[in-house]
């Protein structure tokens, strides 16, 4: 939908708006097909399917959310969701193909071949559970939360009504009708699109207590399409920032992913520094930030300029790369210190790599599937400066040789290192094997040796 249809339908709806309520607005305003520009053709076969079945069962069901959102915006959705009536047993009992996941709130995950479509059922409100004085969590049979708000559990279904006052975003909460072909709007979503605002439903200290990740998808979205945050909406973030502590460190990777690889990390970040929300996910990196160290954050947006590139290039990238980027500040400065103490230089690397993730696990767990890779990277950076005899060619069969000699390459825009080691390597690689032997012949000496300390001796004991 263009920007001035989009304009022309919020002149006809405008009326029908007030401020969205916090919980179960009575009805939606319905846009009828040739209203709005979503179209059965530009969905997901397998989403249609889900959404037929379910209906031949018996059960509403809609396309809600993202996919919505972004086909109103005339752009193509990744992910097709579905929301219904239907217990997730009763989806898991229509769709052979499918399972039950997650704890804190029950999805349905339909397979078709490699693609999975994910079905969640209606949410509802939270009645006043009760209190467990042994661990200060609120609980029911369905809910959970802690005594800040938090919900850790949060199974309690409604009605469709209530599940868009139980989403995040207005512009999150609009559900399109494979029966009617309508979209359904109860909380001003189609004002919000329109006016380019990212709203959250409800009371926004509320809902970020009740999931504090939400601060994190506010920002992802603003930057993700280019909205402003409404006022209320962002008032409350660098207040609540802190509550990301509170949330799993396993949960944070998947997260932080999101906000870093969706092609928008450079925006993404500057939002979630403006609002403190940078510092509960990486805080030794932002201790270095505090301190004014204008290397790490230059190499900090070098990497996510460059990555953000990539990924608008359909070029592929990897979460051990950003996070290496993220924390090669700390581990720098760690390095140098165990380097002075007398350690030599690859072990004392390994020391530094290792004492930064350990604690870097704390807030954000990266999976040994990557960590293992970032620690290979930080160590091609000393191997590389290093190039005599056989050593040159034999890096080139590292199987980590591209993400480190790409990791060096970034060090150099940077500022950090001095140029010209990067387009040798570049050079190197491209060469013919006889040329490469002339090319290492021409290495001075003093660019070849490792950086070497001497170990403090105590003094010995008079005889």
């Amino acid at each position: 939908m263009t920007s001035s249809s989009v304009t022309g339908l919020w002149k006809k709806l405008s009326n029908k708006f007030s401020k969205p309520t916090q919980y179960a607005p009575p009805s939606a305003t319905i846009i009828p097909r040739d209203e709005h520009c979503v179209s059965r053709k530009h969905i997901n076969d397998a989403a249609i399917k889900v959404i037929r079945r379910l209906n031949e069962e018996g059960f509403d069901a809609y396309l809600v959310g993202g996919g919505v959102r972004d086909l109103l915006l005339g752009g193509q959705p990744k992910d097709f969701d579905i929301a219904t009536n239907a217990t997730p047993e009763q989806v898991r009992g229509a769709f052979r193909n499918s399972r039950i996941i997650g704890r804190r709130f029950r999805i349905v995950h339909v397979r078709f071949g490699s693609e999975i479509i994910e079905v969640t059922t209606f949410r509802g409100g939270h009645d006043a559970p009760s209190t467990s004085a042994s661990n200060n969590v609120q609980r029911n049979k369905h809910s959970a939360r802690t005594e800040s708000g938090m919900l850790t559990r949060d199974n309690v279904y409604g009605s469709v009504n209530e599940d868009a006052a139980r989403r995040d975003l207005t512009i999150n909460a609009l559900y399109y009708s494979s029966r009617d072909f309508c979209v359904y709007d109860y909380v001003g979503g189609m004002r919000d699109l329109e006016q380019k605002l990212i709203r959250i439903i409800g009371d926004p200290e509320t809902r970020y207590r009740e999931d504090p990740v939400r601060m994190l998808r506010v920002v992802r979205f603003a930057a993700k399409l280019n909205f402003d945050i409404e006022q209320h909406t962002e008032e409350p973030l660098k207040r609540l920032a802190p509550l990301l502590t509170d949330i799993s460190a396993a949960r944070m990777f998947d997260e932080v992913i999101k906000l870093l690889m969706s092609g928008q990390g450079l925006q993404t970040y500057a939002l979630m520094q403006r609002y403190g929300l940078f510092s509960p996910l990486f805080p030794s990196t932002q201790k270095m930030l505090n301190q004014h160290e204008p290397a790490a954050e230059t190499i900090i947006q070098q990497g996510l300029i460059n990555t953000d590139a990539r990924i608008a290039e359909n070029k592929p990238v990897t979460p051990a790369f950003i996070y290496a980027v993220i924390l090669w500040p700390v581990v720098k400065r760690i390095h140098k210190e165990i380097l002075d103490s007398g350690v030599p230089e690859i072990p004392a690397l390994h020391q530094a790599a290792e004492r930064v993730l350990r604690k870097q696990q704390l807030t954000v767990a990266i999976p040994k599937r990557f960590s293992l890779p970032m620690r290979d990277i930080w160590e091609l950076q000393s191997r590389l400066t290093r190039r005599s005899g056989k050593r040159a060619e034999l890096l080139l069969d590292h199987r980590y040789f591209r993400a480190g000699f790409d990791f060096l390459l970034l060090r150099e825009q940077a500022g950090e290192i001095e140029p010209g080691l990067g387009q040798w390597w570049l050079a190197f690689q491209e060469a013919h094997i006889d040329t490469r032997g002339a090319m290492l012949t021409q290495i001075p000496a003093s660019d070849d040796k490792p950086r070497t300390s001497r170990r403090r001796r105590s003094p010995r004991k008079p005889r």
